[in-house]
């Protein structure tokens, strides 16, 4: 199983005053989830290389709109690293679906994430993510038609 095989996708890292912040850019919006997950990621073990897709989790997040997907998306990935102590480094949106429930839009995600317990003997240990956050989170498409957005992490 290849997941996140593209090679057009980019998560560049920017300074930010007291928390963590990156940005994304992708072709579109499943893989521009799958890397904001990896960018997340990569402050919890900084070498994802070594994080061995052992252990295969689906996740299905909701969200009012795009933002919020994507906010809830890397959330309930954030949950799965705190109760159950493991560190993924692949992931797959299957979809993101637009439904109607119970009179109102909301957006779906069907995803994937593959990974195993994090192990001080064999993962880096990296920054410890509190929670992620809406401060300055803008997802937009760009002129170009690619996807992007800023994520802040609260550490």
């Amino acid at each position: 199983m290849i997941l996140t095989s593209s090679y057009t996708a980019r998560i560049i890292d920017v300074d930010h005053t007291a928390d963590v912040m990156y940005i994304v850019e992708a072709r579109n919006l499943e893989e521009l989830f799958e890397y904001a997950a990896i960018g997340m990621f990569r402050y919890i073990t900084p070498d994802l290389s070594r994080v061995s897709p052992i252990v295969g989790v689906s996740v299905s997040s909701r969200g009012f709109d795009l933002e919020n997907l994507l906010y809830r998306w890397l959330e309930d990935l954030l949950i799965l690293h705190d109760l159950r102590g493991l560190v993924f480094s692949r992931f797959l949106v299957r979809g993101i679906y637009r439904v109607e429930e119970e009179g109102e839009q909301i957006y779906i995600l069907k995803g994937y994430a593959a990974g195993e317990r994090f192990d001080p003997r064999k993962h880096v240990p990296g920054i410890v993510v509190k929670a992620v956050t809406y401060s300055q989170m803008s997802l937009e498409k760009t002129q170009d038609g690619m996807w992007k957005v800023s994520i802040i992490l609260d550490i």
